[in-house]
């Protein structure tokens, strides 16, 4: 398995712009090797706001063919040249390989 997370540091009050963009259905769902996008909010009480965006796929193969896919190449292209957002203060992007996991598993009494 193979993880991609982007984080995103946005000013007070618009984390839900960003959540609201990566939460509704899109192209990506239909990508061979997709297996979910999680979008998590960082808990605080006050100013700057942090959201990450945890995708994971079956492979890294998979990843790098949505990664340079033309559906995914023209929706960049599509916003070349435009200013991303004045509240987003930075954003970043890393990759992992998936090394361990654990998953629920009811306990019967």
């Amino acid at each position: 398995m193979f993880a991609q997370i982007k984080t995103l540091v946005v000013e007070e009050g618009y984390a839900g712009k960003i959540v609201e963009k990566f939460s509704t259905p899109g192209i990506i769902e239909e990508q061979p090797g997709f297996l979910d996008l999680t979008v998590l909010q960082k808990k605080k009480r006050r100013g700057n706001e942090e959201i990450f965006i945890l995708i994971r796929w079956e492979s890294e193969e998979a990843w790098k063919a949505w990664e340079t896919s033309e559906v995914h190449l023209a929706g960049h292209r599509a916003n070349r040249g435009k200013p991303k957002p004045e509240f987003i203060i930075e954003g970043s992007q890393d990759v992992y390989h998936v090394i361990g996991q654990k998953k629920y598993r009811a306990i019967s009494r």
